[in-house]
């Protein structure tokens, strides 16, 4: 669903992504970590069409990027570190408006289902700037999926949220994979992320340095792994 082919991106004479690799299959969910300016949200963005690459190959659904960047839009679903939503409209407002921009039919009955699906039926009406982080983050992701995308990015989703809340996205996500969604999701939560994913890709310093099929090995090892892999290209920069 994703193919991503010796993949550079450079702001200016900064290397960013040095020459990524990467396949994700259709309805796989990959968890992609890595530290601080690894270039894990430079490659998301450029997956989700807000950035073009320097060089490489990027496919999204046999699309290639950035020539039919158009086309594969109709077939993805965004969640930033910006909700995307407006605060002074309703939450059935909000998915409204989507339903609109998406020119999707039978716009009602989509916004009550996508509401329902995520908790907050009995909220529609409600402004979204009265809403919580978590029920900000639902909304979000009911907006992202609404028009029923084939591929979902998520960049960071479970920060800010408490246990509860991350519970809930825990199982708003599974649902999403078990319709066949593939999934690629951002996170520093190192563990959460090895745990709801089928495989967790490390990134360092714009290149891929371990990849980890979830199961394979423990929380534990893959925490030192982790360490190891990010430490020693750190040391190496140094």
């Amino acid at each position: 669903m994703i193919q991503i082919k010796e993949l550079v991106k450079n702001y200016g004479v900064n290397p960013v992504l040095r020459g990524v690799n990467l396949h994700v299959r259709p309805g796989e969910f990959v968890t992609l970590v890595g530290t601080n300016g690894a270039g894990k949200t430079t490659m998301l963005r450029i997956i989700a069409t807000l950035l073009k690459p320097t060089s490489g190959e990027v496919k999204v659904g046999g699309w290639p990027l950035p020539q039919f960047a158009g086309n594969v839009r109709q077939h993805i679903g965004m969640v930033s570190h910006q909700a995307l939503l407006y605060g002074d409209l309703t939450a059935a407002e909000n998915l409204e408006f989507f339903t609109r921009f998406y020119q999707l039919d039978n716009r009602t009955e989509r916004v009550m289902k996508a509401l329902k699906e995520v908790g907050l039926l009995a909220r529609q009406r409600d402004p979204v700037s009265t809403f919580s982080r978590g029920m900000v983050q639902r909304l979000t992701i009911a907006r992202a999926t609404l028009h029923g995308p084939e591929v979902l990015l998520m960049d960071e989703p479970y920060t800010g949220l408490d246990q509860d809340a991350s519970a809930l996205l825990d199982n708003l996500l599974l649902r999403e994979k078990e319709r066949g969604r593939t999934i690629l999701m951002i996170t520093h939560d190192l563990a959460h992320g090895l745990n709801v994913c089928d495989r967790a890709v490390i990134l360092s310093r714009g290149q891929i340095v371990a990849e980890v099929e979830s199961g394979a090995m423990s929380e534990s090892e893959f925490l030192q792994v982790y360490a190891q892999k990010t430490q020693r290209r750190r040391r190496r920069k140094a």
